[in-house]
């Protein structure tokens, strides 16, 4: 045994899961004491039927329901601020988190904040400054995911960019968790197919990295495998039809299911991605994808062995590292995810900066291997030229 046999352990919360579950909105919204919430989502989505219909059948079962909807891709402090204007200004009492990862991070980040007489960056996720949150201010959250890909809706934490810096931060609770998460494979089915793959491949890493991470939890271990498997035959059959809603309902359960197995811990693929999503605005999703092969190669001694059963579970023809690697660059390319950063317009010129801040991002310590910042450097390097 490598690891101590010990750890603390969480698990998610009360989720409603399947098609037309978004009709129990105004009931969840009630069931935590909600008489004016406020829905919280993205840009893209403010103007969209599905918004619409939820705010017009809160507000025909007599739960008046704002919107505030500043939340760009890679959230900012300044969406958080505005959200917090907003919730104060409306006189709401509840937050209806809607929408993808940035807009699900946003409005939980709202949630905490509304109650507390401290910065946000004093509830970085570092040593015990949760403690400092005032408890009684958090504001209760139902939690509506429209993508398959972070699973922020089963996540105690939010990512929020501090601009200042161009640093992600990860501002964590055990309060921010939702209350109650109404998981409906419907409000997916106007994915298009590349937000599908970029959405799914970052549940797919998730999934990844809880397994290869060193702490020691075989329970998130577990879940890790069954959500890869998942995604593994329902990603491509979601990404060429966005509505095989089998295949929907399945990524959307294996996103939740990686959230949850990465309280193990994350690793250099979510440090890296952090770092050039705060710089340069890439999605997520899309970066995670890009760098996998290249930090699965890094960590490769130290992973050899954990990915055998994966590669057995995918029924691989051959089921050890080098048949799973060569799986994942297969996957990735029947799924358009792009192989290198200088298919995204991204060069070496910043590559020691990105790789002296993938170091220093917290979930570089879950890494199976600890990695220097030359280590990320170089890294970085080999995903611009697509040297694996």
């Amino acid at each position: 045994m490598t690891q101590p046999i010990s750890g603390n352990w969480n698990f998610p919360t009360n989720i409603r899961f399947g098609p037309g579950v978004i009709s129990q909105l105004a009931r969840a919204c009630r069931k935590l004491g909600m008489s004016k919430p406020l829905l919280i989502t993205d840009q893209g989505l403010a103007g969209s039927s599905m918004v619409k219909a939820a705010i017009a059948v809160n507000e025909s079962d007599g739960l008046p329901t704002g919107l505030y909807s500043d939340v760009q891709g890679n959230p900012t402090q300044r969406n958080v601020d505005g959200g917090i204007v907003a919730y104060q200004a409306g006189d709401h009492d509840g937050v209806i988190a809607f929408g993808g990862g940035s807009a699900l991070d946003a409005a939980k980040a709202v949630a905490l904040m509304v109650g507390q007489d401290r910065p946000l960056w004093d509830f970085e996720d570092i040593g015990d400054n949760w403690k400092r949150v005032k408890t009684e201010g958090l504001a209760p959250v139902v939690a509506v995911p429209t993508t398959s890909g972070t699973g922020s809706e089963v996540g105690r934490s939010s990512v929020i960019t501090n601009e200042e810096i161009k640093v992600k931060k990860i501002i964590f609770h055990p309060g921010m968790l939702p209350a109650v998460v109404l998981s409906d494979p419907e409000l997916t089915v106007g994915l298009p197919p590349h937000i599908t793959a970029a959405t799914g491949i970052d549940a797919f890493v998730h999934c990844f990295e809880a397994l290869c991470a060193k702490a020691y939890h075989p329970m998130a271990d577990g879940i890790a495998l069954e959500g890869m498997k998942l995604i593994g035959e329902a990603l491509p059959k979601a990404y060429a039809d966005g509505t095989d809603i089998d295949a929907r309902a399945h990524m959307m359960a294996a996103a939740s299911m990686g959230a949850t197995a990465f309280q193990k811990g994350l690793g250099g693929v979510h440090a890296l991605a952090h770092s050039i999503g705060a710089n340069f605005g890439i999605h997520h999703g899309l970066a995670n994808g890009i760098f996998l092969p290249y930090v699965m190669q890094a960590n490769r001694k130290a992973i050899e062995d954990k990915v055998v059963p994966l590669a057995r579970l995918l029924n691989l023809p051959s089921a050890d590292f080098v048949g799973l690697l060569d799986w994942v660059l297969k996957f990735r390319q029947r799924l358009a995810i792009p192989h290198t950063l200088a298919d995204i317009d991204l060069g070496e010129d910043r590559a020691e900066e990105m790789g002296a801040l993938a170091h220093s991002d917290p979930v570089a310590g879950g890494n199976p291997i600890a990695l220097s910042a030359a280590d990320y450097t170089a890294i970085y390097r080999n995903a611009v030229n697509g040297e694996i």
